[in-house]
């Protein structure tokens, strides 16, 4: 799980451009909204769409799931590792 947790930390820096921030600065259990890393909506389609391509899974858009699935990185390693799985 650490290795894809460490994957979406460089997959949120490289596909939303955040120069800026450094992979290992993104805590995996911190919010990835608001008080977080404070990413909005339009963050978030663009994260979807990498992790989709990237890990070949689904997101339903209009699933009440989604907003937990993207609640933090480990929650993205979670969600990823059981559509991997399944």
């Amino acid at each position: 799980m650490e290795k894809i947790e460490q994957e979406i930390k460089e997959l949120i820096v490289s596909s939303l451009g955040l120069e800026d921030l450094k992979p290992e600065e993104i805590e995996s259990d911190a919010p990835l909204f608001a008080e977080g890393l404070g990413l909005d909506s339009i963050d978030a389609l663009e994260l979807g769409l990498a992790i989709s391509k990237k890990y070949e899974v689904k997101l339903d858009p209009n699933s009440q799931d989604v907003r937990q699935h993207f609640s933090s990185v480990a929650a993205l390693a979670r969600f990823v590792s059981q559509s991997m799985s399944s």
